[in-house]
């Protein structure tokens, strides 16, 4: 067996990594690097200029921008927000068909072919991260030979949302089984995180107390996006420097 690959049988447990990302306030600059990179490895199309004017939007990563001061001593502050992946998950008790849920690496699921369109979901979520599928989606060409092979297309009437590139979470884990080793830190980048010119973005194993998204958890400087709602986010941001 290759070095640092364990063997489940020897300790009688296999390790699931426990999946969270970390977001520095700090580094990012409001590119929208990460929502351009989001909706094109995921398939996500635009909403377009007239369903936007009726308050439509597509896509799984939004900019939040913040104002401070008086003009023109003004500053923004900038938050990517997206599916923040909670442990306790209010979009998860109200849906009638079990079509999200949190499986055991901490990912909020999706399962697109359960999903009935009730919008129960999005309804019960305070983030405001989950988006209703109107219509069938189209691509005019050449967009549409640009699309993933590897994450499924969406039919109307369904709900969807951010999934940490999970399409990329399972190559992961078949290189480092081709390899006979255990996944390594950095071996998971969604697109989001592998775009930001910034590298305001890491994501990672929070089990694991070597891995930079755990560092920079209990950096000190770390936070959750509406904590005291109770929700324990899977996202941490990294408060600005003073």
């Amino acid at each position: 067996m290759a070095e640092g690959k364990r063997n489940p049988e020897e300790d009688g447990s296999e390790h699931v990594p426990q999946w969270a990302m970390a977001i520095d306030l700090d580094r990012c600059t409001g590119c929208e690097a990460c929502v351009v990179a989001c909706s094109a490895e995921n398939n996500v199309p635009t909403a377009g200029q007239e369903q936007a004017a009726m308050g439509r939007a597509k896509h799984w990563i939004r900019i939040d921008r913040y104002y401070e001061g008086e003009f023109p001593n003004i500053k923004v502050k900038y938050r990517p927000v997206l599916c923040q992946h909670c442990d306790n998950a209010p979009c998860e008790p109200v849906c009638p068909v079990y079509a999200t849920y949190q499986n055991a690496e901490g990912l909020n699921v999706q399962i697109y072919n359960r999903c009935i369109g009730t919008r129960y979901c999005a309804n019960n979520c305070p983030y405001t991260v989950r988006f209703f599928d109107w219509f069938a989606p189209e691509w005019d060409g050449p967009l549409d030979l640009q699309l993933n092979p590897d994450v499924s297309i969406r039919p109307a009437g369904v709900v969807e949302k951010c999934t940490f590139c999970a399409h990329r979470i399972k190559r992961a884990k078949l290189d480092a089984d081709a390899e006979d080793r255990d996944l390594a830190d950095g071996d998971v980048q969604p697109a989001c995180v592998q775009s930001c010119p910034a590298e305001a973005m890491v994501f990672g194993d929070m089990s694991d107390s070597h891995s930079k998204v755990s560092k920079k958890i209990e950096s000190g400087r770390s936070e959750q996006l509406l904590s005291e709602l109770g929700t324990k986010p899977r996202v941490y941001y990294l408060r600005k420097a003073d």
